[in-house]
């Protein structure tokens, strides 16, 4: 508890009001030590390194009216709230109670005695909160002895609890008090029950004035609410600063299932933290739980029942984490794995979704497991007074923000909802002057909402010497330390005036930002000035260069200074304030300024290189398609597909022979009877004899005939061939397929065929002789041969056609593929 800078008469108190009272408590509850006068350079004071511890006692209803499912679930709640207590400094106990109705009775058992909560302590607190079950051996009498049970929590908390630190007793009960049997409350049963009531006046008036909260919680039938609010009133109503949701209230839930969600939600309550509620899962499955960026401690309680559940803990980049030690910036340390509860407290834990693996053996799937997350925020408050040595009777400016233990400022103010903030302004000279802060864009706040809180104070004109600003702060599951800014009063104008700039406010880890000092020296002397850093976090590995600057006498001008942070340094906005103190006048601090400077992640080598892969990737693939295009139309040029071969005597039609399959290079073919009048054109294998070549070569065709020399093939120049013949070689475009008005052929279309005309003998193959026969289907890519209707031995005609003499002919079979026409 806070501990004025000096006395204040009750008369002064009393003319300060209510604004006075109300910024009192607020300061009241972030006061880790009294604050007492301290020299006008004293060091500040050491911030805390976790959060105010919390003695408290679990007092457990165990008469005869509790089933044995709900002591069973009672037993677990005051093992959760043992594991779950997020500070290794606070103590706990856990005491069931019935009634002493007859001899060898007792209304009292106190199964946990006082226990430090640090990692041993949790796990003795959650194997003996497992006695509660053992009725057998307990020797409580069926009754509920209230007075008896609350007496001794009291005793128990006043031996073992430190000044300052907050008690509260958690009173789970089913029933309403219950001693009439009881003769310790007299020899007449009609009057014991009075008699009991009033000694729970009694005890609430001594937790009252021992300032012992009482959390009472009920569940089961026929409840008395209105006394479970009387022993929530009548204990002590102040225990976390009066935040909305912290004064002690009873919690009735509908069944023993509940008491475990309902005590931990009342526990944090209590110590001034919070609760997240996580999911619910048989195992094997998996449980998920939010942690806030502004948690600094927490613990991760997995309400298991079965002791045979194992549970493995993911961070939120899906990392396991140890059950004990460090791993990325933050601590573990498990405890409860072999009981009902078992509890991850986690110091600076990852902000995100928290992942529980449950696993199991066979017969112990069938109970299911609840994850949930106490945490608190343990914030630093910053403070600065412009000017930093003011006269009497001049108006300051009081500015404060908050950081986190590492050093990170919290500009979110979601993350801050309902905070309060306040400073305290005390000295030689005056009584304290309380000061609230604000952060809503008036005055000299100079922007709403950004966790940057300002005031203005007049300075007393009675103040002689030092002077001590105090910031404290108070929302629902943050607490503050006292981070005291010490200067003194100055008489006339100061020999020293010094300002602070930053000239770049981001940086990477290992980097430097540059500023500039503007120091005035009013003096006929030199003065040797300090440039520091205060309030910074240790993983920031701050450093200021040059540490010293000597202003001569009158002189002013800028000094460039710079600030460099180490490759540990954490990302967000970097703590702390940049100080500048007078040596020359024993240390006196003369400036300082926050220091605004925001640490993001060093650049990845996709961050600096990105735009040069994308764009060697695109050219890559830009070439790729140009080469793919190439290769392609190079096949495409060097293939034979689509050609069809004609035979010519004196310019007459003889005999087409379209070049067959996909893309071929090279093309071999005879001429059938050349020297005969109907001389053909046949597919042949390249081992054949009497076997021409076709080929393309550059932008033309080479014919290479049996006696092994070439010729060129051009377009409109048939190449000649023995017996006075000619090959023409016509493309694959509907041009150059019909160049003289006849219907498509296909292969082996002799002349004499009807143009255009179509017939069955087409569409199967086959082809009809002279006589109008059908003949059988064409072998090796030519028609087949009809029977000689005219004497000659000659077949009629090709494939799909009829002569002079036949019936339903047409033009039959498979042209190249249309539209491809090249060079040739």
């Amino acid at each position: 508890m806070n501990v004025p800078y000096r006395t204040v008469p009750a008369a002064a108190r009393t003319r300060r009001g209510a604004r006075r009272a109300t910024v009192a408590a607020l300061t009241a509850l972030c006061a880790t030590a009294p604050l007492g006068p301290p020299p006008a350079w004293a060091a500040p004071a050491a911030p805390s390194v976790g959060p105010l511890p919390v003695d408290f006692s679990v007092v457990v209803d165990a008469s005869a009216s509790i089933g044995k499912e709900a002591l069973a679930r009672e037993a677990e709640a005051a093992a959760l709230i043992g594991q779950g207590e997020i500070s290794d400094r606070s103590r706990a106990s856990v005491i069931g109670f019935g009634s002493a109705e007859k001899e060898g009775q007792q209304p009292v058992r106190e199964v946990c005695p006082p226990t430090v909560v640090d990692a041993a302590g949790r796990q003795r607190i959650s194997d003996c909160a497992r006695r509660l079950t053992d009725r057998e051996g307990a020797g409580l009498g069926p009754g509920t002895d209230f007075p008896a049970a609350l007496t001794q929590a009291l005793t128990r908390l006043k031996e073992t609890g430190k000044e300052g630190t907050p008690k509260v007793v958690f009173l789970l009960t089913d029933g309403k008090l219950n001693v009439e049997d009881s003769p310790a409350y007299g020899a007449d049963p009609a009057a014991r029950k009075q008699e009991g009531e009033k000694r729970l006046r009694e005890v609430l008036d001594r937790a009252r004035r021992e300032q012992v909260q009482i959390w009472p919680l009920g569940f089961g039938k026929g409840i008395d609410k209105e006394a479970l609010q009387q022993m929530a009133d009548g204990g002590y109503r102040n225990g976390c600063a009066d935040v909305p949701g912290s004064r002690p209230r009873p919690e009735v839930v509908d069944g023993a299932a509940d008491v475990d969600k309902a005590l931990q939600s009342a526990f944090a309550a209590a110590r001034c933290a919070r609760v997240e509620e996580g999911t619910s899962s048989k195992p094997p499955g998996e449980l998920t739980v939010d942690i806030p960026p502004i948690a600094t401690d927490g613990s991760i309680t997995v309400t298991k029942r079965d002791p045979r559940v194992t549970a493995t803990y993911y961070d939120p980049k899906g990392r396991k984490v140890p059950l004990q030690g460090d791993f990325d910036g933050s601590r573990f340390e498990v405890s409860g794995q072999d009981g009902p509860v078992e509890a991850l407290r986690v110091k600076d834990p990852l902000p995100g979704t928290w992942r529980v693996q449950l696993s199991a053996p066979p017969g112990h799937r069938d109970q299911p497991a609840t994850v949930r997350a106490i945490w608190q925020g343990v914030l630093r408050s910053s403070v600065t007074l412009e000017p930093s040595a003011p006269r009497p009777g001049e108006n300051v400016v009081v500015r404060m923000r908050l950081q986190t233990r590492r050093g990170v400022v919290i500009t979110d103010p979601e993350q801050l909802a309902g905070v309060r903030a306040a400073a305290q302004l005390s000295g030689d000279g005056f009584e304290p002057v309380d000061v609230p802060l604000r952060d809503d864009g008036e005055g000299p706040d100079d922007r709403a909402g950004d966790v940057l809180y300002g005031a203005s104070v007049t300075v007393p004109k009675t103040a002689t010497g030092a002077l001590r600003l105090a910031g404290a702060i108070a929302a629902p599951g943050v607490v503050g330390d006292r981070r005291p800014y010490d200067t003194r009063v100055s008489s006339g104008a100061a020999l020293v005036a010094a300002g602070v700039t930053l000239e770049n406010h981001g940086v990477h880890p290992g980097g430097s930002v540059t500023g500039k000092l503007v120091a005035r020296n009013n003096d006929s002397r030199p003065h040797t000035l300090r440039l520091g850093l205060a309030d910074q976090s240790t993983a920031a590995a701050l450093r200021i260069s040059p540490a010293t600057v000597t202003v001569a006498p009158g002189a002013q001008e800028p000094v460039p200074f710079t600030v460099s942070f180490g490759a540990g340094a954490p990302p967000g906005d970097a703590g702390g304030r940049i100080t500048v103190t007078d040596r020359t006048d024993g240390g006196r601090e003369v400036g300082s300024a926050f220091l605004t400077v925001t640490v993001t992640p060093a650049p990845t080598w996709w961050d600096r290189w990105w735009w040069a892969v994308i764009g060697g990737a695109g050219l890559l693939l830009a070439l790729a398609a140009v080469v793919a295009i190439r290769i392609w139309y190079g096949g495409v040029r060097s293939s034979l597909q689509g050609l069809v071969l004609e035979l010519r005597r004196a310019g007459r039609s003889l005999d087409e022979l379209q070049v067959p399959g996909q893309r071929p290079k090279k093309f071999w073919f005879a001429v059938e009877e050349p020297a005969s009048d109907r001389p053909g054109l046949q597919l042949r294998n390249k081992r054949a004899a009497q076997v021409y070549r076709l080929r393309r070569k550059g932008d033309g065709l080479r014919l290479r005939g049996p006696d092994g020399k070439e010729q060129t093939v051009s377009r409109g120049a048939p190449a000649r061939l023995a017996h006075d013949l000619e090959l023409a070689v016509r493309g694959g475009s509907r041009a150059d397929r019909e160049p003289t008005g006849r219907g498509r052929t296909g292969q082996g279309r002799r002349p004499g065929t009807a143009a255009g005309s179509r017939g069955t003998a087409g569409l199967f193959g086959g082809r009809l002789g002279r006589g109008g026969s059908a003949a059988p289907g064409g072998v090796n890519g030519r028609g087949g041969r009809g029977a000689p209707a005219n004497g000659t031995g000659r077949p009629a005609g090709t494939s799909g056609s009829a002569g002079p003499g036949g019936s339903g002919g047409g033009s039959g079979g498979a042209g190249g593929p249309s539209g491809y026409d090249s060079a040739f």
